[in-house]
């Protein structure tokens, strides 16, 4: 019981971090190899996707009501991201991600330089592109991402958020809106594939899935009171600890 508490406490700060910018799994999964150390890890992502897709959901769904979601982008891709988190997840079976570990902290510190420097960066909605361009470049995004995702995955969220204010031009919060439905594509993907290879605890994932619920339902709700500038900054702490967590990972702890 107070095993299953602690995961509830950390499925929510996970839900109301990721419904703004991404990056609740920084919060949700280390605390699950925490309580659960001698668990299989295949098992413990399975079990982490099954309470994202019901946060994540949940987050898209608030952002749908509220804010002009830019469905020309999202469902181009969305689509390419279902398809190619599967294929993602299929090619780390055959490779290994080791170089990904490496090379992440350094992509991370250049999305962080970037932002930092424009101050004016995802303040204004400004779509720059339509039609066939944007939907070709929507489903390059979904395809680049949802194979990152199934194969590797730290940071998605604020990778999704950063390419669509750095190329469609969109602003943070919009931009956050599309990432989610983004999202819930790459959660499913990678769901079906651990349902099938029986790494889930569903009951465990039930119990985490309601606090992210809770706390996505209050993320989103933050993200569209408070406007793109409260967004930027949150995205600017997440990728900053993300930098930290992956950097130590990736250069010290090996």
């Amino acid at each position: 019981m107070v095993d299953y508490l602690v995961l509830g406490v950390a499925a929510f700060g996970a839900g109301l971090v990721d419904a703004v910018v991404g990056g609740g799994g920084l919060i949700q999964l280390p605390a699950m190899f925490s309580v659960f150390p001698n668990m299989a890890p295949a098992t413990l992502i399975g079990t982490n996707k099954l309470a994202s897709i019901f946060g994540t959901g949940v987050a898209a769904v608030s952002y749908a009501r509220r804010v002009a979601i830019a469905w020309s982008v999202a469902t181009p891709a969305a689509l390419a991201a279902l398809i190619f988190a599967f294929l993602g997840a299929y090619t780390v079976t055959k490779v290994s991600a080791d170089f990904m570990r490496l090379l992440l902290p350094v992509v991370l510190v250049a999305v962080a330089i970037y932002t930092f420097a424009k101050k004016d960066f995802g303040s204004v909605h400004a779509p720059a592109h339509s039609g066939a361009r944007e939907q070709t470049l929507a489903l390059l995004i979904g395809a680049g991402i949802g194979f990152y995702d199934g194969f590797f995955g730290p940071g998605t969220g604020s990778f999704l958020v950063f390419l669509f204010v750095r190329i469609f031009g969109f602003d943070f919060l919009g931009a956050s809106a599309v990432a989610k439905v983004v999202n819930v594509a790459c959660n499913f993907a990678a769901l079906v594939w651990f349902g099938y290879s029986g790494h889930l605890i569903w009951q465990l994932g039930a119990t985490m899935a309601a606090a992210q619920i809770a706390g996505s339902i209050i993320g989103s709700r933050m993200a569209m009171k408070h406007g793109s500038g409260f967004v930027r900054k949150l995205f600017l702490v997440v990728v900053t600890i993300l930098i930290i967590k992956t950097g130590y990972d990736a250069w010290l702890r090996w």
